[in-house]
C-alpha cells in the first residue's frame, strides 16, 4: 500500500509515517525515489508504536521491537519496568492529591497547628531527601509539600 493509504488508515500524517521510516522504526517497500510503498504489516508495527509512545516508551526504546523483517519482538521486562515506574507516579501523584485536598479541608485553624498536616511535611521532606527519582521529581515533591 502506498504511504498516502497508510496514512489515511492510520490518522498519521504522511510526514509521520517518512519520519519513523527515516528513524529505522519501519521499512519502505519501494527503492529510493519511488513513490514510497510499504507491507501491510506496517500497519501493526505503526500501532505498536502508538502504544509504545501511550505507554511512555521512546523510540529509542521502541525501535529494538520493530526488527527490520516486518516482525515484533516485545521488550517484556522493557515493559515491566516502565509500568513499575507508572505505578510509582501513580502511587506518588495519589499521595500528593490526597495531601492536597487534607490541606485544603482541613478545619484546623491554621496548617502549622494540624498534626495530619505536619505529618505529611515530614513524609514529603524525607522523600524528597531519599528518593532515587529525577531532579524534576524532587522539585514537584517539595513543591507538593509547600502546599500542603
Amino acid at each position: 500500500m502506498d504511504i498516502s493509504e497508510v496514512a489515511r488508515r492510520t490518522g498519521l500524517p504522511s510526514s509521520t509515517v517518512r519520519f519513523y521510516e527515516k528513524q529505522g522504526l519501519i521499512t519502505a517497500l519501494s527503492a529510493a525515489g519511488e513513490r514510497r510503498r510499504f507491507a501491510p504489516d506496517v500497519l501493526d508495527q505503526l500501532a505498536l508504536i502508538a502504544l509504545g509512545q501511550a505507554g511512555g516508551l521512546s523510540l529509542d526504546e521502541i525501535r529494538p521491537m520493530l526488527p527490520a523483517d516486518g516482525s515484533s519482538r516485545v521488550d517484556r521486562q522493557l515493559l515491566l519496568a516502565k509500568a513499575d515506574r507508572i505505578d510509582m507516579t501513580i502511587k506518588r501523584l495519589r499521595s500528593m492529591s490526597q495531601g492536597l485536598r487534607h490541606a485544603a479541608e482541613c478545619p484546623a485553624p491554621s496548617h502549622t497547628e494540624c498534626p495530619t498536616f505536619q505529618r505529611l511535611l515530614k513524609v514529603a521532606a524525607n522523600r524528597a531527601k531519599t528518593s532515587k527519582t529525577t531532579p524534576q521529581d524532587k522539585i514537584a515533591s517539595r513543591i507538593a509539600g509547600s502546599l500542603l
